[in-house]
């Protein structure tokens, strides 16, 4: 009687752990432990990320780099007398900004390439005009300042003077002159973080003979520049106006202040500036150091990549449980509705097969692009997940089936990935209405059914089996 009692436990425990409901639990975890692998493919894209960036410093620091100009100011030396006698003598810059700034960038681009990767480096033409009004100068000095506007000079500056391609020269009412470096100021560093701060060198030539008190003058410096990803000039202005054209198909318009009109084409792209006094945000004059703020007024021009591959890659990954989950689930109804069991190694096997498509997806849009390497690793995962679902189901009627279904999934990931600012939302309802339709077309299931015991088959299956099912 025991042995008897024993055995219908037994059995009661086995045809348990053969029911649907359970095994959609199994196959549940297994999409969600699935994506723990996906983590070290993650930290691929972030190693390969880090190489591109690694690549990029290197031929930067080449070229010149990100490239920030600072156009025409005058800087004027200044000197506090002391007090008392127990104090020093202060010494220090005094800058004023022209009343009006107006700057032409003419850019060239081209790729420089590194082993698989590439960076968008550039030529410059850059011609930055000023027109100084000094009347009531000094009218932010500190108290007592002696300004010595004989060693008065006019300075630009660039962020790094390495990729200079020609002398800078500036052309004042009286002369033109070759820049040197600057004697008032040698450099100019703005912003409050000390990692991010916007370091200037600074070039001037001395202009005492025009620089007084209460005068008016024009003056135009011409700089030609290399440089690397990014460009941008300085609101030095009270009021500023910037014109930029260039040849780069898909450029990023950055910085504190957006351009007020642009223009992008196949052949290139012009964008113009235009920054009052009261955006600009900086005051017209003061000491060197109380010039916070001018790193904000930052007219940038990124040159940048349309389609990265490694933030593509990146971006499909946080969809892979959406991945796998959607694999997984079309393989167990595939199974409910064929009869036949399915091994979870088997459902391991697929999931495998999910994450090596994203190693394929990386490797081949490093050479060829994200949109060709998307096409062609998915079009190999889709052909083997569809053989595959032949193979275990023994039926070719379920490879089509599997065909019909992992051919548009991925189609509609590729879209989802493409959307960009809208695929969270386009996920998020994708997601929904697979699962109401999962419900729909399982509503009919007994959950508590037990599967099928696995048939055996007589034979070895060929690499394109008959239909069984």
């Amino acid at each position: 009687m025991t042995d008897f009692l024993v055995s219908q436990a037994t059995s009661q425990i086995a045809i348990k752990s053969r029911s649907m409901g359970l095994k959609l639990i199994v196959v549940c975890f297994l999409a969600v432990l699935m994506t723990i692998p996906a983590f070290f493919v993650g930290a691929l894209v972030d190693d390969r990320t880090r190489r591109a960036s690694d690549v990029t410093k290197e031929i930067s620091d080449h070229v010149g780099g990100a490239q920030t100009f600072l156009g025409p100011t005058l800087a004027i030396p200044y000197k506090v007398p002391p007090v008392s006698p127990s104090e020093h003598e202060k010494h220090g810059t005094y800058l004023v900004f022209p009343a009006q700034g107006s700057a032409v960038l003419k850019t060239a681009t081209e790729e420089r390439h590194r082993s698989l990767f590439k960076v968008p480096v550039f030529q410059a033409d850059i011609k930055l005009d000023a027109t100084f009004n000094l009347a009531g100068v000094p009218a932010a000095a500190p108290q007592g300042a002696e300004l010595d506007w004989s060693r008065a000079e006019i300075v630009v500056g660039v962020s790094d003077a390495r990729g200079a391609l020609a002398d800078a020269t500036l052309t004042t009412d009286t002369k033109t002159v070759t820049l040197v470096p600057a004697v008032a100021a040698e450099n100019i560093s703005f912003g409050d973080d000390q990692n991010q701060r916007l370091k200037l060198t600074l070039f001037g030539a001395k202009v005492g003979d025009i620089a007084k008190p209460d005068a008016q003058f024009r003056a135009t410096s011409i700089l030609r520049f290399s440089g690397a990803e990014r460009i941008a000039v300085l609101a030095y202005g009270k009021t500023t106006h910037l014109s930029a054209q260039g040849d780069w198909r898909s450029p990023g318009f950055d910085g504190g202040i957006l351009p007020v009109s642009r223009n992008i084409t196949d052949s290139g792209f012009t964008a113009d500036w235009s920054v009052p006094f009261i955006a600009r945000g900086v005051r017209s004059e003061g000491p060197i150091e109380s010039m916070r703020g001018l790193d904000t007024t930052a007219l940038g021009i990124s040159f940048i990549e349309v389609a990265d591959p490694y933030q593509s890659v990146n971006r499909s990954l946080k969809y892979v449980l959406l991945f796998l989950g959607l694999l997984f689930l079309s393989y167990f109804i595939f199974e409910v509705t064929t009869g036949k069991r399915v091994h979870p190694a088997q459902y391991v096997l697929v999931g495998m097969a999910q994450l090596i498509f994203y190693l394929l997806l990386l490797s081949l849009a490093e050479r060829i692009g994200f949109d060709f390497g998307f096409l062609i690793a998915g079009v190999a995962t889709v052909t083997l997940l569809s053989a595959n679902a032949a193979w275990v189901f023994s039926s070719r009627r379920q490879g089509i089936r599997a065909l019909t279904i992992f051919g548009p999934l991925y189609v509609a990931i590729y879209l989802l990935l493409r959307l960009e600012d809208n695929a969270l939302l386009v996920g998020a309802i994708a997601s929904f209405l697979t699962v109401a339709a999962v419900m729909y077309f399982t509503r009919g299931i007994d959950w508590y059914s037990s599967l099928p015991a696995p048939r055996i088959p007589e034979q070895p299956a060929s690499l394109f089996p008959k239909d069984t099912a």
